[in-house]
Protein backbone atom coordinates (compact mmCIF):
# COMPACT_ATOMS: atom_id res chain seq x y z
CA UNK A 1 0.00 0.00 0.00
CA UNK A 2 1.44 3.34 -1.05
CA UNK A 3 1.96 6.14 1.48
CA UNK A 4 -0.57 9.02 1.30
CA UNK A 5 0.56 12.33 -0.15
CA UNK A 6 0.56 14.62 2.90
CA UNK A 7 0.48 17.68 0.64
CA UNK A 8 -3.16 16.78 0.07
CA UNK A 9 -3.82 17.34 3.77
CA UNK A 10 -2.81 21.01 3.55
CA UNK A 11 -4.86 21.44 0.37
CA UNK A 12 -7.88 19.85 2.03
CA UNK A 13 -7.59 22.22 4.99
CA UNK A 14 -7.63 25.27 2.72
CA UNK A 15 -10.46 23.96 0.54
CA UNK A 16 -12.65 23.25 3.57
CA UNK A 17 -11.90 26.69 5.02
CA UNK A 18 -12.50 28.63 1.80
CA UNK A 19 -15.15 26.48 0.11
CA UNK A 20 -13.82 27.77 -3.20
CA UNK A 21 -11.35 26.27 -5.65
CA UNK A 22 -10.33 29.70 -6.94
CA UNK A 23 -9.70 31.19 -3.48
CA UNK A 24 -7.90 28.08 -2.30
CA UNK A 25 -5.68 28.24 -5.38
CA UNK A 26 -4.70 31.83 -4.59
CA UNK A 27 -3.88 30.96 -0.98
CA UNK A 28 -1.67 28.05 -2.01
CA UNK A 29 -0.06 29.86 -4.93
CA UNK A 30 -1.46 27.44 -7.50
CA UNK A 31 -3.31 27.89 -10.75
CA UNK A 32 -7.05 27.22 -10.79
CA UNK A 33 -6.52 24.15 -12.98
CA UNK A 34 -3.87 22.75 -10.61
CA UNK A 35 -6.23 23.27 -7.67
CA UNK A 36 -9.02 21.52 -9.57
CA UNK A 37 -6.73 18.55 -10.18
CA UNK A 38 -5.86 18.51 -6.46
CA UNK A 39 -9.55 18.46 -5.55
CA UNK A 40 -10.04 15.55 -7.95
CA UNK A 41 -7.22 13.66 -6.22
CA UNK A 42 -8.77 14.39 -2.82
CA UNK A 43 -12.14 13.11 -4.02
CA UNK A 44 -10.51 9.94 -5.30
CA UNK A 45 -8.52 9.47 -2.09
CA UNK A 46 -11.43 10.06 0.31
CA UNK A 47 -14.19 8.56 -1.81
CA UNK A 48 -16.33 11.67 -1.24
CA UNK A 49 -17.10 14.72 -3.43
CA UNK A 50 -16.10 17.04 -0.53
CA UNK A 51 -17.18 20.24 -2.37
CA UNK A 52 -20.33 20.36 -4.49
CA UNK A 53 -22.07 23.08 -6.46
CA UNK A 54 -25.09 24.80 -4.85
CA UNK A 55 -26.28 27.53 -7.19
CA UNK A 56 -23.36 29.92 -7.72
CA UNK A 57 -21.52 28.72 -4.62
CA UNK A 58 -19.73 25.60 -3.48
CA UNK A 59 -20.79 23.88 -0.26
CA UNK A 60 -19.21 21.17 1.85
CA UNK A 61 -20.65 17.67 1.85
CA UNK A 62 -21.69 16.23 5.25
CA UNK A 63 -18.51 14.15 5.24
CA UNK A 64 -16.33 17.20 4.60
CA UNK A 65 -18.05 18.95 7.51
CA UNK A 66 -17.00 16.11 9.81
CA UNK A 67 -13.40 16.52 8.64
CA UNK A 68 -13.18 20.24 9.42
CA UNK A 69 -11.88 20.10 13.02
CA UNK A 70 -9.76 16.98 12.46
CA UNK A 71 -8.09 18.52 9.42
CA UNK A 72 -7.36 21.80 11.21
CA UNK A 73 -5.82 19.96 14.15
CA UNK A 74 -3.74 17.66 11.92
CA UNK A 75 -2.35 20.60 9.93
CA UNK A 76 -1.56 22.50 13.11
CA UNK A 77 0.27 19.52 14.61
CA UNK A 78 2.23 18.97 11.39
CA UNK A 79 3.34 22.59 11.28
CA UNK A 80 4.24 22.52 14.98
CA UNK A 81 6.44 19.46 14.44
CA UNK A 82 8.32 21.15 11.60
CA UNK A 83 8.73 24.50 13.38
CA UNK A 84 12.23 25.39 14.59
CA UNK A 85 12.86 24.97 18.32
CA UNK A 86 11.79 28.15 20.10
CA UNK A 87 14.18 29.97 22.42
CA UNK A 88 13.19 30.61 26.02
CA UNK A 89 10.36 33.13 26.15
CA UNK A 90 11.36 36.62 27.25
CA UNK A 91 8.15 38.23 28.49
CA UNK A 92 9.68 41.69 28.90
CA UNK A 93 10.59 41.85 25.20
CA UNK A 94 7.56 39.96 23.83
CA UNK A 95 5.71 41.92 21.13
CA UNK A 96 2.34 40.37 20.39
CA UNK A 97 -1.39 41.05 20.32
CA UNK A 98 -3.73 38.66 22.11
CA UNK A 99 -7.42 38.71 21.28
CA UNK A 100 -9.75 37.92 24.18
CA UNK A 101 -13.48 37.48 23.67
CA UNK A 102 -15.40 38.48 26.80
CA UNK A 103 -18.60 40.24 27.83
CA UNK A 104 -18.71 43.86 28.97
CA UNK A 105 -19.03 42.89 32.63
CA UNK A 106 -15.74 41.00 32.62
CA UNK A 107 -13.94 43.79 30.76
CA UNK A 108 -15.19 46.46 33.16
CA UNK A 109 -14.40 44.40 36.28
CA UNK A 110 -11.07 42.83 35.31
CA UNK A 111 -9.89 44.85 32.32
CA UNK A 112 -8.23 47.75 34.18
CA UNK A 113 -6.13 45.42 36.35
CA UNK A 114 -5.26 43.08 33.48
CA UNK A 115 -4.16 45.94 31.26
CA UNK A 116 -2.15 47.71 33.96
CA UNK A 117 -0.34 44.56 35.08
CA UNK A 118 0.30 43.47 31.51
CA UNK A 119 1.88 46.85 30.77
CA UNK A 120 4.16 46.44 33.80
CA UNK A 121 5.50 42.97 32.93
CA UNK A 122 5.08 42.82 29.14
CA UNK A 123 4.92 46.36 27.69
CA UNK A 124 5.08 45.05 24.13
CA UNK A 125 1.87 43.01 24.51
CA UNK A 126 -1.53 44.40 23.53
CA UNK A 127 -4.74 42.94 24.90
CA UNK A 128 -7.56 43.24 22.39
CA UNK A 129 -10.99 42.61 23.92
CA UNK A 130 -13.80 41.76 21.51
CA UNK A 131 -17.54 41.30 22.21
CA UNK A 132 -19.43 38.01 22.17
CA UNK A 133 -22.23 38.43 19.64
CA UNK A 134 -22.85 34.69 19.66
CA UNK A 135 -21.78 31.52 21.43
CA UNK A 136 -19.77 28.82 19.73
CA UNK A 137 -16.20 27.75 19.09
CA UNK A 138 -15.76 28.92 15.49
CA UNK A 139 -13.71 31.99 16.50
CA UNK A 140 -11.31 29.81 18.49
CA UNK A 141 -11.11 27.16 15.79
CA UNK A 142 -10.41 29.68 13.06
CA UNK A 143 -7.76 31.51 15.10
CA UNK A 144 -9.67 34.81 15.29
CA UNK A 145 -9.66 34.64 19.11
CA UNK A 146 -6.86 33.51 21.44
CA UNK A 147 -8.95 33.12 24.59
CA UNK A 148 -12.67 32.95 25.25
CA UNK A 149 -13.71 34.15 28.71
CA UNK A 150 -17.10 33.23 30.13
CA UNK A 151 -19.45 30.56 31.39
CA UNK A 152 -18.87 27.22 29.68
CA UNK A 153 -21.35 26.37 26.95
CA UNK A 154 -21.39 23.82 24.12
CA UNK A 155 -17.99 24.45 22.54
CA UNK A 156 -16.93 21.09 21.11
CA UNK A 157 -14.87 18.30 22.70
CA UNK A 158 -11.50 19.57 21.47
CA UNK A 159 -11.69 22.98 23.19
CA UNK A 160 -9.52 23.28 26.31
CA UNK A 161 -11.12 24.72 29.46
CA UNK A 162 -9.74 26.07 32.74
CA UNK A 163 -11.85 27.57 35.55
CA UNK A 164 -10.73 31.08 36.52
CA UNK A 165 -13.05 31.80 39.44
CA UNK A 166 -16.48 31.13 40.87
CA UNK A 167 -19.10 33.85 40.97
CA UNK A 168 -22.59 34.40 42.36
CA UNK A 169 -25.51 36.72 41.65
CA UNK A 170 -26.35 39.59 44.01
CA UNK A 171 -28.99 42.28 44.16
CA UNK A 172 -28.02 45.89 43.43
CA UNK A 173 -29.91 49.11 44.17
CA UNK A 174 -29.02 52.80 44.22
CA UNK A 175 -27.41 54.08 47.42
CA UNK A 176 -30.52 56.06 48.40
CA UNK A 177 -32.91 53.15 47.85
CA UNK A 178 -34.81 51.99 50.98
CA UNK A 179 -33.32 48.49 50.60
CA UNK A 180 -29.80 49.94 50.68
CA UNK A 181 -30.25 50.58 54.41
CA UNK A 182 -31.23 47.00 55.20
CA UNK A 183 -28.72 44.57 56.73
CA UNK A 184 -30.69 41.68 55.24
CA UNK A 185 -33.32 41.84 52.51
CA UNK A 186 -36.26 39.49 53.00
CA UNK A 187 -37.98 37.69 50.17
CA UNK A 188 -41.13 39.82 50.58
CA UNK A 189 -39.08 43.02 50.45
CA UNK A 190 -37.28 41.74 47.38
CA UNK A 191 -40.43 41.07 45.35
CA UNK A 192 -42.14 44.27 46.54
CA UNK A 193 -40.00 46.33 44.13
CA UNK A 194 -39.70 46.30 40.36
CA UNK A 195 -36.72 44.64 38.67
CA UNK A 196 -34.49 45.19 35.65
CA UNK A 197 -33.18 42.03 33.96
CA UNK A 198 -30.06 41.73 31.83
CA UNK A 199 -30.45 39.32 28.93
CA UNK A 200 -28.64 39.33 25.62
CA UNK A 201 -31.47 37.24 24.16
CA UNK A 202 -34.21 39.44 25.62
CA UNK A 203 -35.44 36.87 28.17
CA UNK A 204 -37.56 38.31 30.98
CA UNK A 205 -36.58 35.80 33.68
CA UNK A 206 -33.26 35.08 35.33
CA UNK A 207 -31.46 32.72 37.71
CA UNK A 208 -33.34 34.00 40.75
CA UNK A 209 -36.82 33.25 39.44
CA UNK A 210 -36.62 29.49 40.03
CA UNK A 211 -35.81 30.09 43.70
CA UNK A 212 -38.66 32.56 44.02
CA UNK A 213 -41.09 30.12 42.41
CA UNK A 214 -40.14 27.46 44.97
CA UNK A 215 -41.22 29.93 47.67
CA UNK A 216 -44.49 30.63 45.89
CA UNK A 217 -43.70 34.22 44.92
CA UNK A 218 -42.64 36.05 41.78
CA UNK A 219 -41.04 39.38 41.05
CA UNK A 220 -42.25 42.09 38.70
CA UNK A 221 -39.98 42.65 35.71
CA UNK A 222 -40.17 46.29 34.71
CA UNK A 223 -37.41 46.31 32.07
CA UNK A 224 -35.12 44.00 30.08
CA UNK A 225 -31.77 45.31 28.86
CA UNK A 226 -29.00 43.66 26.77
CA UNK A 227 -26.27 43.46 29.43
CA UNK A 228 -25.18 43.97 33.04
CA UNK A 229 -23.69 47.47 32.52
CA UNK A 230 -27.06 48.68 31.26
CA UNK A 231 -28.91 46.95 34.13
CA UNK A 232 -26.59 48.62 36.63
CA UNK A 233 -27.13 52.02 35.02
CA UNK A 234 -30.91 51.59 35.21
CA UNK A 235 -30.74 50.55 38.88
CA UNK A 236 -28.47 53.51 39.68
CA UNK A 237 -31.01 55.96 38.25
CA UNK A 238 -34.29 54.36 39.41
CA UNK A 239 -36.04 52.35 42.14
CA UNK A 240 -35.52 49.07 40.24
CA UNK A 241 -33.43 46.19 41.54
CA UNK A 242 -30.75 44.73 39.25
CA UNK A 243 -29.44 41.17 39.32
CA UNK A 244 -25.67 41.34 38.81
CA UNK A 245 -22.72 38.91 39.18
CA UNK A 246 -20.75 39.89 42.28
CA UNK A 247 -17.48 40.03 40.31
CA UNK A 248 -18.92 42.80 38.16
CA UNK A 249 -18.68 45.11 41.18
CA UNK A 250 -14.94 44.59 41.72
CA UNK A 251 -14.18 47.87 39.97
CA UNK A 252 -14.65 50.80 42.42
CA UNK A 253 -15.95 52.97 39.59
CA UNK A 254 -18.68 50.42 38.90
CA UNK A 255 -19.72 50.35 42.57
CA UNK A 256 -20.14 54.11 42.73
CA UNK A 257 -23.68 55.12 43.63
CA UNK A 258 -25.00 51.60 44.25
CA UNK A 259 -25.31 49.15 47.15
CA UNK A 260 -25.05 45.38 46.85
CA UNK A 261 -27.04 42.91 48.96
CA UNK A 262 -27.26 39.12 49.19
CA UNK A 263 -30.31 37.57 47.56
CA UNK A 264 -33.05 36.14 49.79
CA UNK A 265 -33.07 32.91 47.72
CA UNK A 266 -30.26 30.66 46.56
CA UNK A 267 -29.06 30.75 42.97
CA UNK A 268 -26.61 28.49 41.22
CA UNK A 269 -22.92 29.27 41.40
CA UNK A 270 -21.36 30.59 38.20
CA UNK A 271 -18.01 29.23 37.03
CA UNK A 272 -16.16 31.65 34.78
CA UNK A 273 -13.54 29.90 32.63
CA UNK A 274 -10.98 30.59 29.97
CA UNK A 275 -11.19 28.47 26.82
CA UNK A 276 -8.69 27.98 24.01
CA UNK A 277 -8.06 25.81 20.98
CA UNK A 278 -5.53 22.94 21.14
CA UNK A 279 -3.40 24.69 18.50
CA UNK A 280 -2.30 27.09 21.26
CA UNK A 281 -1.76 24.46 23.94
CA UNK A 282 2.04 24.35 23.85
CA UNK A 283 2.76 27.82 22.47
CA UNK A 284 5.00 29.47 25.13
CA UNK A 285 3.44 32.93 24.78
CA UNK A 286 -0.10 31.58 24.93
CA UNK A 287 0.75 29.37 27.89
CA UNK A 288 2.13 32.41 29.71
CA UNK A 289 -1.01 34.40 28.85
CA UNK A 290 -3.21 31.70 30.41
CA UNK A 291 -1.15 31.68 33.61
CA UNK A 292 -1.26 35.48 33.72
CA UNK A 293 -5.07 35.50 33.37
CA UNK A 294 -5.46 32.80 35.99
CA UNK A 295 -3.23 34.61 38.49
CA UNK A 296 -4.97 37.97 38.15
CA UNK A 297 -8.50 36.55 38.30
CA UNK A 298 -7.87 34.36 41.32
CA UNK A 299 -6.22 37.21 43.15
CA UNK A 300 -9.15 39.55 42.48
CA UNK A 301 -11.70 36.90 43.51
CA UNK A 302 -9.79 35.22 46.39
CA UNK A 303 -12.82 33.66 48.06
CA UNK A 304 -14.18 32.03 44.90
CA UNK A 305 -11.16 30.27 43.44
CA UNK A 306 -11.56 28.16 40.34
CA UNK A 307 -10.33 24.61 40.46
Amino acid sequence: MSEPDLNLLFALDVLIAERSVAVAARRLGLSASAMSRTLSRLRETTGDPLLVRAGRNMVLTPYAETLRARTQNAVFEARALLRPAQPELNIASLEQMFTLRANDGFVEAFGPTLIAEMAAVAPGVMLRFTPKPEKGSSALREGRVDLEIGVLSEMGPEIRVQALFRDRFVGVVRDTHPLAQRNEVTINEYVAWGHVVASRRGLSSGPVDEGLAEQGVRRKIAAVVPGFPAALAVARASDLIALIPASFLLNPATRQGVTMFELPVKTRTITVSQLWHPRSEVDPAHRWLRQFMLGVCRRLVPDEKGK
